[in-house]
């Protein structure tokens, strides 16, 4: 039934404001991701040297293995940064809901480098490529630049946690990323196995506790920060 006297109006909608928690299958998921990835760290550490030499080996003897190592080791991450400003830019058109998980995520993004680097001070592990003779695609960095954890690995994670839980169909491109970067950053030579699952580990763990966290703040934002407007046509 029309209004009268109007042939063709539109009408906004506003999308109700929510956010995730941890009893949502997506951040299960991510905790449970988060745990295996942290026991791998402990299981690979035992044998991180054999691993380390078999897998540098192997990249620094291929040519062009070598130049994709590098380029995922050096550069990889700038593809997960451009996602995320993409789901940014997306969800905060079409969906609010998914932009606030993602501003909250990117506090996690920060928090998680932060700890990570704060770790390596702590720990002070030497890099594989000062410690062990083999050929190494990118330069070994200097000696006070810590190996454990990868900030490589903890970045990559961070970001692709934060991505899913903000627009989770982006899970299929974000976790690939991760993988290699994370790969070639011991193909490239400057880190063990568990340099980059104890990263990887520490990203994810770290945007689960921050968008948690950061739930009930968010949920006190204005109703104008929280809502989308979608156009719906109707005639007569």
């Amino acid at each position: 039934m029309g209004y009268p006297g109007i042939g063709r109006f539109l009408v906004f909608r506003g999308m109700t404001m929510r956010l995730v928690s941890l009893s949502t299958p997506v951040m299960r998921l991510a905790l449970t991701t988060a745990a295996a990835l942290a026991l791998c760290a402990l299981v690979t550490f035992p044998v991180r040297e054999d691993l380390y030499l078999t897998i540098a080996g192997t990249a620094s003897d291929s040519s062009m293995l070598r130049e994709l190592v590098g380029a995922m080791a050096s550069r990889g991450l700038l593809l997960l940064v451009a996602l995320a400003a993409l789901v940014a830019v997306r969800s905060w058109q079409r969906e609010r809901t998914g932009f606030w998980r993602l501003a909250s995520a990117g506090i996690g993004v920060v928090g998680a480098y932060l700890l990570s680097e704060m770790i390596k001070l702590m720990v002070t592990e030497h890099r594989p490529c000062h410690v062990l003779e083999v050929g190494t695609v990118l330069p070994c960095p200097e000696t006070s630049d810590w190996s454990w954890p990868s900030n490589h690995a903890v970045i990559a994670a961070a970001f692709v946690t934060a991505c899913i839980l903000a627009l989770p169909r982006t899970a299929w491109f974000a976790i690939p990323v991760a993988a290699l970067i994370a790969y070639s950053r011991v193909a490239a030579g400057v880190h063990y196995v568990h340099d980059v699952a104890s990263g990887l580990a520490l990203g994810t763990a770290a945007v689960i506790v921050a968008v948690a966290a950061l739930q009930p703040v968010v949920n006190q934002l204005p109703t104008a920060w929280t809502t989308s407007k979608t156009v719906v046509h109707r005639r007569d």
